[in-house]
């Protein structure tokens, strides 16, 4: 039967107490006299159950990709307890950047693992004079020996996504165009283009098959690998001036993030610079070719035969459609991923037959004139109304639209004519539509 009589005076258990105390920081100071503190680091770390995997900034002379992903991934993952920050601004970017300081640990939990980040740095000797940077950046991210596969495995490919999702999302689209003073020979500014999908006046079916096909091709890099085929789609968009061929191409970059590379063959000297320029584009990227019909005068193949070589010796003086050919679906092609090549022209019948064929411009879309769905998009977004509500206006812009031919440009252009009043504006536009029908019907009888 338990009996406080039974317990220890207090003075003994603190006296006990104090003996312990003592024997251990006199264990501590002989063991630190006669062991290595390096060696009882070591000692610790192999009893230790937690396991360490350093990501190191570079390797030699080549940015690992892991630490730029753990960098933008973990900056999405800073807490309120965390004390310090790294905040950037890009030159040609709209948003800040924020990245993890050094020496902060940042914990992430991934399918109930702890995982601890830490930015370390050390310094490093380099020669006197040197630009190399005198200190080496890495990760240290710790978690418990058990999870070793988990981590590498799954864990680790999971930052590599999420920091491309969070890349992608805030991703500034920019313009490229030729530039041969660049080291790329390409310069670039950003693209502010404000076109969207939803802005766009064309068929809403056309519309909806090409947002399936360009998220189908995203989508599809296994499929690609799978069939041997380098990942890339050719567009040609076709119809008259004022279509809305170039504002569909900004469209495309905005929908998918892409930046845009602006390939004026009339900048181009030789077949040489094509493939230069094409090794100086980036993956996620557009390359669009405007007006190929009369950017240059590119030969057809058999007039290239009929020619013959240069006389000079020198078969590359020059642009060729050959040479155009190579550089669209060649071995040069494939000197990168997830490219979209687009082709625009007003006069699709005067192109080589050889452009069109699958597999370069696997898909056509005709810019046709502004139809009555296409003028529906037009009115919400320029005037900020809605059929329904103006049915008296619409019913007659409407018959107007299937008897004359005018271009989204166009409509845009009267809508944008300075009125406070909805009514006035589509009073206008319904007049400017009578006229030009009247100029039709004077054109045939005639």
């Amino acid at each position: 039967m338990f009996s406080y009589e039974s317990l220890p005076a207090p003075k003994t258990v603190l006296s006990a107490a104090a003996s312990l105390t003592a024997s251990a920081f006199l264990f501590r100071t002989i063991a630190t006299d006669l062991i290595p503190t390096d060696y009882i680091k070591v000692l610790f770390k192999r009893l230790s159950a937690e396991l360490t995997v350093v990501i190191e900034e570079s390797d030699g002379l080549t940015p690992d990709q892991l630490f730029e992903a753990a960098n933008v991934y973990l900056g999405s993952k800073l807490s309120p307890s965390t004390d310090r920050i790294k905040v950037s601004k890009p030159e040609k970017d709209d948003e800040l950047t924020v990245k993890v300081d050094r020496n902060q640990p940042i914990v992430d939990i991934f399918q109930t693992m702890k995982c601890k980040w830490t930015l370390q740095t050390e310094r490093i000797e380099v020669p006197a004079n040197s630009n190399a940077r005198s200190e080496l950046r890495f990760f240290e991210l710790s978690f418990h020996k058990k999870h070793k596969e988990t981590v590498l495995k799954q864990y680790l490919p999971y930052v590599l996504k999420k920091a491309k999702e969070i890349k992608d999302e805030k991703k500034t689209v920019k313009l490229h165009t030729v530039d041969y003073n660049g080291t790329d020979y390409w310069g670039s500014v950003v693209l502010n283009h404000p076109a969207t999908f939803e802005t766009m006046a064309m068929d809403p079916d056309k519309k909806v098959e090409l947002l399936e096909d360009l998220d189908m091709f995203v989508n599809r890099k296994d499929y690609y690998r799978r069939v041997g085929k380098a990942w890339k789609r050719g567009y040609l968009f076709y119809g008259p001036p004022g279509t809305g061929k170039s504002s569909l191409v900004a469209a495309m970059a905005n929908h998918l993030k892409f930046d845009v590379y602006d390939l004026d063959l009339k900048e181009v000297q030789c077949n040489s610079d094509l493939r230069r320029l094409l090794i100086g584009t980036k993956n996620r990227s557009i390359l669009v070719i405007e007006d190929i019909d009369c950017n240059i005068g590119l030969q057809s193949r058999e007039s290239e035969k009929e020619e013959g070589p240069n006389p000079n010796g020198d078969d590359d003086d020059k642009i060729t459609l050959s040479g155009l050919l190579n550089f669209v679906d060649g071995l040069w092609s494939s000197c990168g991923d997830e490219r979209i090549i687009v082709f625009t022209t007003n006069h699709k019948e005067r192109l080589d037959a050889a452009l069109l064929r699958p597999g370069r411009m696997d898909v056509q879309v005709e810019m046709s004139y502004c139809s009555y769905g296409g003028f529906k998009v037009l009115a919400s977004t320029y005037l900020q109304v809605k059929e329904e509500e103006k049915m008296e206006f619409f019913g007659e812009i409407e018959g107007l639209l299937k008897k004359v031919e005018v271009t989204p440009a166009e409509i845009a252009g009267e809508l944008m004519k300075k009125s406070d009043e909805v009514e006035i504006v589509l009073g206008n536009l319904i007049q400017w539509l009578r006229t030009k029908e009247e100029s039709v019907l004077l054109l045939t009888t005639n």
